[in-house]
Protein backbone atom coordinates (compact mmCIF):
# COMPACT_ATOMS: atom_id res chain seq x y z
CA UNK A 1 0.00 0.00 0.00
CA UNK A 2 1.61 3.18 -0.80
CA UNK A 3 2.96 5.47 2.03
CA UNK A 4 0.32 8.10 1.08
CA UNK A 5 -2.98 5.85 1.69
CA UNK A 6 -1.14 5.04 4.94
CA UNK A 7 -0.46 8.32 6.13
CA UNK A 8 -4.18 9.53 5.04
CA UNK A 9 -5.85 6.52 6.90
CA UNK A 10 -3.77 6.85 9.61
CA UNK A 11 -4.78 10.84 9.86
CA UNK A 12 -8.64 9.69 9.19
CA UNK A 13 -8.34 7.40 12.26
CA UNK A 14 -7.03 10.15 14.00
CA UNK A 15 -9.62 12.65 13.45
CA UNK A 16 -12.42 10.23 14.28
CA UNK A 17 -11.32 8.90 17.53
CA UNK A 18 -12.39 11.81 19.45
CA UNK A 19 -15.50 11.62 18.18
CA UNK A 20 -16.08 7.87 18.62
CA UNK A 21 -14.67 8.51 22.40
CA UNK A 22 -17.14 11.50 23.17
CA UNK A 23 -20.01 9.35 21.83
CA UNK A 24 -22.15 8.64 24.75
CA UNK A 25 -24.69 6.23 24.95
CA UNK A 26 -28.62 6.67 25.18
CA UNK A 27 -31.38 5.07 27.33
CA UNK A 28 -34.96 5.57 27.95
CA UNK A 29 -37.34 3.71 30.85
CA UNK A 30 -41.04 3.45 29.78
CA UNK A 31 -43.64 3.83 32.14
CA UNK A 32 -43.71 -0.21 32.18
CA UNK A 33 -40.01 -0.72 33.63
CA UNK A 34 -38.44 -1.35 29.57
CA UNK A 35 -35.55 0.43 28.95
CA UNK A 36 -34.10 1.18 25.46
CA UNK A 37 -30.61 1.68 25.61
CA UNK A 38 -28.15 2.50 22.39
CA UNK A 39 -24.37 3.57 21.58
CA UNK A 40 -25.02 7.02 20.97
CA UNK A 41 -28.03 9.71 20.83
CA UNK A 42 -30.69 8.62 18.07
CA UNK A 43 -31.11 10.85 15.14
CA UNK A 44 -33.12 9.18 12.64
CA UNK A 45 -36.20 8.40 14.74
CA UNK A 46 -39.73 6.78 12.90
CA UNK A 47 -42.77 8.31 15.23
CA UNK A 48 -46.59 7.89 15.52
CA UNK A 49 -48.48 10.90 14.67
CA UNK A 50 -49.24 11.93 18.55
CA UNK A 51 -45.14 11.24 19.69
CA UNK A 52 -44.36 13.43 16.13
CA UNK A 53 -46.79 16.15 17.71
CA UNK A 54 -45.18 16.27 21.26
CA UNK A 55 -41.19 16.17 19.37
CA UNK A 56 -41.67 18.60 16.50
CA UNK A 57 -42.70 21.71 18.57
CA UNK A 58 -39.81 21.04 20.62
CA UNK A 59 -37.37 20.90 17.85
CA UNK A 60 -37.23 17.25 17.84
CA UNK A 61 -37.56 16.52 13.83
CA UNK A 62 -38.42 12.54 12.73
CA UNK A 63 -37.22 10.86 9.50
CA UNK A 64 -40.60 9.41 9.15
CA UNK A 65 -44.45 9.24 10.24
CA UNK A 66 -47.10 6.95 10.64
CA UNK A 67 -50.53 8.39 10.99
CA UNK A 68 -53.96 6.82 12.19
CA UNK A 69 -55.83 7.95 9.20
CA UNK A 70 -55.36 10.35 6.42
CA UNK A 71 -52.60 12.77 6.87
CA UNK A 72 -55.37 15.60 6.94
CA UNK A 73 -57.44 14.36 9.22
CA UNK A 74 -54.58 14.07 11.81
CA UNK A 75 -55.57 17.24 14.41
CA UNK A 76 -52.49 16.81 16.23
CA UNK A 77 -50.38 17.47 13.23
CA UNK A 78 -51.91 20.50 11.90
CA UNK A 79 -50.05 23.57 11.17
CA UNK A 80 -46.76 21.35 11.90
CA UNK A 81 -44.00 21.33 9.04
CA UNK A 82 -43.67 18.23 7.97
CA UNK A 83 -41.37 18.75 5.09
CA UNK A 84 -39.02 16.39 4.47
CA UNK A 85 -40.74 13.72 7.04
CA UNK A 86 -41.69 10.71 4.81
CA UNK A 87 -44.75 9.42 5.79
CA UNK A 88 -44.87 5.62 6.15
CA UNK A 89 -48.59 5.02 7.40
CA UNK A 90 -52.41 6.72 7.14
CA UNK A 91 -54.73 3.92 8.38
CA UNK A 92 -54.49 2.15 11.66
CA UNK A 93 -52.65 -0.70 12.09
CA UNK A 94 -50.89 -0.68 8.96
CA UNK A 95 -46.80 0.95 7.89
CA UNK A 96 -45.22 0.89 4.47
CA UNK A 97 -42.42 -1.49 5.85
CA UNK A 98 -40.32 -0.70 2.86
CA UNK A 99 -40.43 2.95 3.22
CA UNK A 100 -40.10 2.50 6.85
CA UNK A 101 -36.66 -0.06 6.25
CA UNK A 102 -35.09 2.55 3.79
CA UNK A 103 -35.29 5.46 6.50
CA UNK A 104 -32.89 3.10 8.78
CA UNK A 105 -34.39 4.13 11.68
CA UNK A 106 -32.28 4.06 15.59
CA UNK A 107 -35.26 4.60 17.53
CA UNK A 108 -39.38 4.15 17.29
CA UNK A 109 -40.80 6.98 19.25
CA UNK A 110 -44.77 6.15 20.34
CA UNK A 111 -47.69 6.44 23.22
CA UNK A 112 -48.50 3.33 25.24
CA UNK A 113 -52.10 3.70 26.01
CA UNK A 114 -52.79 1.83 29.03
CA UNK A 115 -56.86 0.74 28.46
CA UNK A 116 -56.06 -0.58 25.17
CA UNK A 117 -52.63 -2.02 26.38
CA UNK A 118 -51.03 -1.11 23.44
CA UNK A 119 -48.53 1.09 21.57
CA UNK A 120 -49.18 3.95 18.84
CA UNK A 121 -50.36 1.80 15.90
CA UNK A 122 -51.65 -1.17 17.25
CA UNK A 123 -49.88 -4.84 17.26
CA UNK A 124 -49.45 -5.05 13.51
CA UNK A 125 -47.45 -1.66 13.58
CA UNK A 126 -45.54 -2.80 16.47
CA UNK A 127 -44.34 -6.52 14.78
CA UNK A 128 -43.37 -4.51 11.59
CA UNK A 129 -41.38 -1.43 13.21
CA UNK A 130 -39.32 -3.29 16.12
CA UNK A 131 -37.14 -6.05 13.59
CA UNK A 132 -35.78 -2.36 12.34
CA UNK A 133 -35.31 -0.41 15.60
CA UNK A 134 -36.48 -0.77 19.13
CA UNK A 135 -40.13 1.25 20.05
CA UNK A 136 -40.31 3.46 23.51
CA UNK A 137 -41.94 6.38 24.18
CA UNK A 138 -44.19 8.30 26.96
CA UNK A 139 -47.45 6.58 28.21
CA UNK A 140 -51.00 8.34 27.83
CA UNK A 141 -52.09 8.44 31.17
CA UNK A 142 -54.27 10.94 33.68
CA UNK A 143 -53.03 14.03 32.33
CA UNK A 144 -51.86 15.71 29.16
CA UNK A 145 -50.00 18.45 31.12
CA UNK A 146 -48.20 15.11 31.94
CA UNK A 147 -47.23 13.91 28.62
CA UNK A 148 -46.06 17.08 27.43
CA UNK A 149 -43.47 17.24 30.08
CA UNK A 150 -42.63 13.45 29.21
CA UNK A 151 -41.85 14.62 25.64
CA UNK A 152 -39.74 17.06 27.04
CA UNK A 153 -37.57 14.97 28.96
CA UNK A 154 -37.46 12.72 25.95
CA UNK A 155 -36.36 15.62 23.77
CA UNK A 156 -34.10 17.17 26.10
CA UNK A 157 -32.23 13.82 25.90
CA UNK A 158 -32.09 13.88 21.91
CA UNK A 159 -30.56 17.26 22.20
CA UNK A 160 -33.56 19.89 22.20
CA UNK A 161 -33.26 23.43 23.69
CA UNK A 162 -36.19 24.12 25.95
CA UNK A 163 -34.74 27.70 26.64
CA UNK A 164 -35.45 28.09 22.98
CA UNK A 165 -37.22 31.46 22.42
CA UNK A 166 -40.39 29.83 20.83
CA UNK A 167 -40.50 27.06 23.28
CA UNK A 168 -40.48 28.81 25.96
CA UNK A 169 -43.21 31.71 24.69
CA UNK A 170 -45.21 28.94 24.20
CA UNK A 171 -44.88 27.69 27.96
CA UNK A 172 -45.53 30.91 29.31
CA UNK A 173 -48.75 31.41 26.99
CA UNK A 174 -49.84 27.72 28.40
CA UNK A 175 -49.32 28.73 32.10
CA UNK A 176 -51.70 32.10 31.70
CA UNK A 177 -53.94 29.89 30.04
CA UNK A 178 -54.22 27.24 32.52
CA UNK A 179 -54.61 30.36 35.21
CA UNK A 180 -57.40 31.95 33.43
CA UNK A 181 -59.57 28.49 32.98
CA UNK A 182 -58.59 27.61 37.08
CA UNK A 183 -60.25 31.05 37.73
CA UNK A 184 -63.03 30.71 35.42
CA UNK A 185 -63.93 26.96 37.13
CA UNK A 186 -63.66 28.63 40.35
CA UNK A 187 -65.85 31.48 39.55
CA UNK A 188 -68.47 28.96 39.07
CA UNK A 189 -67.99 26.14 41.16
CA UNK A 190 -71.76 24.26 40.33
CA UNK A 191 -70.88 24.54 36.65
CA UNK A 192 -71.30 21.07 35.31
CA UNK A 193 -70.26 19.75 31.80
CA UNK A 194 -70.47 16.80 29.41
CA UNK A 195 -68.04 15.57 26.90
CA UNK A 196 -69.40 13.70 24.16
CA UNK A 197 -69.24 12.39 20.35
CA UNK A 198 -71.65 12.79 17.94
CA UNK A 199 -72.56 9.68 15.74
CA UNK A 200 -74.99 9.88 13.23
CA UNK A 201 -75.76 6.22 15.45
CA UNK A 202 -75.86 7.08 18.93
CA UNK A 203 -74.50 10.06 21.16
CA UNK A 204 -71.32 8.65 22.86
CA UNK A 205 -70.62 10.34 26.38
CA UNK A 206 -66.81 10.55 26.99
CA UNK A 207 -65.76 8.93 30.67
CA UNK A 208 -63.33 11.22 32.39
CA UNK A 209 -60.89 8.75 33.18
CA UNK A 210 -60.46 7.58 29.61
CA UNK A 211 -59.20 11.07 28.47
CA UNK A 212 -56.21 12.57 29.84
CA UNK A 213 -57.23 16.11 28.89
CA UNK A 214 -60.48 15.70 30.70
CA UNK A 215 -58.95 14.26 33.76
CA UNK A 216 -56.51 17.50 33.58
CA UNK A 217 -59.90 20.29 33.29
CA UNK A 218 -61.09 18.23 36.15
CA UNK A 219 -57.72 18.49 38.31
CA UNK A 220 -58.53 22.08 37.15
CA UNK A 221 -61.76 22.72 38.54
CA UNK A 222 -63.96 21.42 36.19
CA UNK A 223 -67.04 19.36 37.37
CA UNK A 224 -67.26 16.81 34.58
CA UNK A 225 -70.49 14.62 34.49
CA UNK A 226 -68.97 11.01 34.43
CA UNK A 227 -71.58 8.41 32.30
CA UNK A 228 -73.02 5.23 34.94
CA UNK A 229 -71.68 2.82 32.76
CA UNK A 230 -68.24 3.17 30.22
CA UNK A 231 -69.20 0.38 27.85
CA UNK A 232 -66.31 0.59 25.13
CA UNK A 233 -62.98 -0.01 27.06
CA UNK A 234 -63.56 2.74 29.50
CA UNK A 235 -63.95 5.36 27.28
CA UNK A 236 -67.41 6.05 26.51
CA UNK A 237 -71.24 5.46 27.49
CA UNK A 238 -73.35 4.98 24.36
CA UNK A 239 -77.13 6.87 24.24
CA UNK A 240 -79.27 6.33 22.04
CA UNK A 241 -80.36 9.60 20.13
CA UNK A 242 -84.12 9.37 22.11
CA UNK A 243 -81.95 9.23 25.40
CA UNK A 244 -79.79 12.38 24.37
CA UNK A 245 -81.28 14.11 27.76
CA UNK A 246 -80.05 11.76 29.99
CA UNK A 247 -77.63 13.76 31.69
CA UNK A 248 -78.19 17.72 31.84
CA UNK A 249 -75.16 19.45 31.82
CA UNK A 250 -74.85 23.40 32.02
CA UNK A 251 -72.23 22.95 29.12
CA UNK A 252 -71.03 20.75 26.16
CA UNK A 253 -67.92 19.44 25.38
CA UNK A 254 -67.99 17.94 21.54
CA UNK A 255 -64.77 16.26 20.51
CA UNK A 256 -63.24 18.34 17.74
CA UNK A 257 -61.23 16.14 15.69
CA UNK A 258 -63.42 16.10 12.65
CA UNK A 259 -65.90 19.41 12.35
CA UNK A 260 -68.31 16.36 11.11
CA UNK A 261 -68.83 15.52 15.05
CA UNK A 262 -70.84 18.98 15.21
CA UNK A 263 -72.76 18.67 12.44
CA UNK A 264 -73.91 15.29 13.36
CA UNK A 265 -75.20 16.57 16.32
CA UNK A 266 -76.73 19.81 14.76
CA UNK A 267 -78.57 17.19 12.71
CA UNK A 268 -80.04 15.35 15.36
CA UNK A 269 -83.54 16.49 16.40
CA UNK A 270 -83.11 15.34 19.75
CA UNK A 271 -79.83 17.12 19.97
CA UNK A 272 -81.64 20.36 22.25
CA UNK A 273 -83.34 17.65 24.50
CA UNK A 274 -80.19 19.25 26.29
CA UNK A 275 -80.84 22.02 27.90
CA UNK A 276 -77.31 23.64 27.07
CA UNK A 277 -77.30 22.28 23.45
CA UNK A 278 -80.68 24.25 23.03
CA UNK A 279 -79.02 27.38 24.99
CA UNK A 280 -76.07 27.27 22.47
CA UNK A 281 -73.70 26.33 25.39
CA UNK A 282 -71.01 24.23 23.50
CA UNK A 283 -68.04 24.40 22.95
CA UNK A 284 -65.00 22.44 21.32
CA UNK A 285 -62.99 19.62 23.07
CA UNK A 286 -60.09 18.67 22.30
CA UNK A 287 -60.56 15.13 22.29
CA UNK A 288 -56.90 12.85 22.54
CA UNK A 289 -54.90 15.02 20.23
CA UNK A 290 -53.31 17.39 22.15
CA UNK A 291 -49.46 17.18 22.48
CA UNK A 292 -47.62 20.77 22.79
CA UNK A 293 -48.45 23.86 24.94
CA UNK A 294 -48.89 26.05 21.71
CA UNK A 295 -51.94 23.76 21.11
CA UNK A 296 -53.25 23.47 24.59
CA UNK A 297 -53.18 27.13 25.27
CA UNK A 298 -55.20 27.52 22.23
CA UNK A 299 -57.73 24.91 23.15
CA UNK A 300 -58.08 25.96 26.73
CA UNK A 301 -58.40 29.74 26.14
CA UNK A 302 -61.63 28.29 24.10
CA UNK A 303 -63.10 26.33 27.02
CA UNK A 304 -62.48 29.03 29.07
CA UNK A 305 -64.62 31.71 27.35
CA UNK A 306 -67.53 28.89 27.42
CA UNK A 307 -67.34 28.61 30.84
CA UNK A 308 -67.38 32.81 31.45
CA UNK A 309 -70.17 32.65 29.28
CA UNK A 310 -72.27 29.40 30.40
CA UNK A 311 -74.82 29.70 32.96
CA UNK A 312 -74.23 27.41 35.96
CA UNK A 313 -77.71 27.00 37.01
CA UNK A 314 -79.02 25.73 33.51
CA UNK A 315 -78.71 22.14 33.87
CA UNK A 316 -81.13 22.23 37.13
Amino acid sequence: MPSRTLLSLAVAAFALTPLMAHAEPWSYTDSLGNTVTLDAVPTRIIASQDAAAGLIPLGIRPVGIYADGPLADAKALQGLDLTGIEIIGQAWGEVDIEKAAALQPDLVIAEYWPLDNAWSGGENVVNALTPLAPITGPTNGDSILALIEDYETIATSLGADLDEPSIAADKAAFAAAKAAFEAATAAKPDLTALAVWAGTDALYVAATAGAAELMDFHAWGLNLIDPEVADDRGYWETLSWENTDKYQPDLILVDNRSPATMETALAQPTWTLMKAAEAGAVTDWPAFWLRSYHAYAGELDKITAAINAADENLGD
